[in-house]
């Protein structure tokens, strides 16, 4: 499995970090624009900057659809560059799937096979004939949307369904789907208080926690509530990384900031 990489990279870097490649050309610096694939370009910048202190890259497959045909081939790019130059990080697609049977499997190889990440998102409302297809990729994750940082989350995942808040049913419920080893779980930064009960639902998977950064979410707290005995977290940090200057040197502000946060992690490993 993967994972196994993921926890050694772990050690080796101490760090939990996931670098979100946001990427955005209203955004990135002006002087990129006068490149032919300047989503590429910057991504390029970012990884080379920052793979030091990062143990995974998400790239959040909307800001590569809404640039058509064109973004596709910059994602395209930046999987394959991840993977020929930092082959043991791991990579996430950020693409929250979401739907059941043969349309499931389609998206699955889409991301497992030709593009070739190492784990997708996936929204868990359709039920385990939306999420199994998903599982059934041997050393690939599924990484099923249970507690998410925005502040909508709480018109239904907190919601008391008989007796159990919804995303606690989706905790439980998942654990019983078939190759269930190879879920991973989104738990937001900015729900740290509920860390410690998600643990005691999930204790051994992975939780990928976005939210820490321009959301406002607590490294700290998220550690205190979440870490695991093989620490079992993937802290997501975009805009607060990636944005860190639209200038020139774009790409050594970015080191700076993952190199602060890779400090921070290591405090607490």
């Amino acid at each position: 499995m993967k994972t196994a990489f993921l926890e050694q990279q772990i050690r080796e870097k101490k760090s939990f970090l996931c670098v979100g490649l946001d990427t955005d050309l209203e955004k990135i610096p002006p002087h990129l624009l006068d490149e032919e694939d300047p989503i590429f370009v910057f991504n390029k910048g970012i990884i080379d900057a920052t793979k030091d202190y990062a143990v995974a890259f998400k790239p959040n497959i909307a800001f590569y659809e809404a640039y058509g045909i064109r973004g596709w081939k910059s994602l395209q790019k930046t999987i394959d560059y991840l993977n020929q130059t930092a082959p043991e990080v791991f990579t996430i697609a950020d693409a929250k799937r979401g739907d059941i049977g043969n349309t499931a499997q389609r998206y699955a190889r889409a991301f497992f096979e030709d593009l070739q990440f190492d784990a997708v998102t996936v929204a868990p409302y359709m039920g385990h004939d939306s999420v199994e297809p998903f599982l059934e990729f041997q050393d690939k994750h599924t990484i099923l949307l249970a507690l998410t940082s925005n502040s909508g989350a709480f018109d239904f995942q907190t919601r008391d369904m008989e007796g159990q808040a919804l995303y606690k049913q989706v905790l439980n419920t998942s654990k019983s789907y078939r190759n269930a080893g190879n879920l991973m779980y989104v738990v937001g930064a900015t729900k740290a208080e509920f860390l410690a009960e998600i643990r005691s639902i999930v204790p051994d998977h992975f939780l990928l926690v976005p939210g820490v950064g321009a959301q406002g979410g607590s490294l700290s707290e998220v550690c205190q509530h979440g870490m695991n005995k093989q620490v079992g977290l993937l802290v997501n940090s975009s805009r607060g990384i990636i944005y860190a200057s639209n200038g020139r040197g774009y790409g050594e502000a970015a080191r700076t900031k993952a190199m602060e946060l890779q400090r921070e992690m290591a405090t607490y490993l």
